[in-house]
């Protein structure tokens, strides 16, 4: 059974940081590529960042130069740093992973920028 579980969101005032965690279970993590998305309120759910098993990785232009995704494939986990945050970034963030056709998310974490 897959299980992904998000972890590390939390208040921060703009131009903090925070590092997100995702711990993937019940398949095979390293030959996955794997995702974060977030969805903000009254807004479409967006793909933020992604990262390839051989830990190439992509971000949304939005957060280009301030989010970094990585990997840890011994210990089937995906963090996404996020630094300079701005009010713009508070949104509910999902870890996800497409695999035999299906998405798979995990239940997200907050992140909310505020002072």
């Amino acid at each position: 059974q897959v299980q992904l579980v998000e972890s590390g969101g939390g208040l921060v005032q703009p131009g903090g940081s925070l590092r997100l965690s995702c711990a993937g279970s019940g398949f095979l993590f390293n030959i996955y590529v794997m995702n974060w998305y977030r969805q903000a309120p009254g807004k479409e759910r967006e793909l933020v960042a992604r990262i390839w098993p051989d830990s190439n990785f992509d971000c949304a232009d939005s957060v280009k130069g301030r989010f970094t995704i990585s990997r840890d494939n011994a210990k089937s986990m995906v963090y996404l740093q996020m630094n300079s945050l701005n009010p713009e970034d508070t949104a509910v963030y999902y870890c996800n992973l497409f695999r035999r056709g299906s998405d798979y998310w995990g239940q997200g974490t907050q992140v909310t920028v505020s002072s």
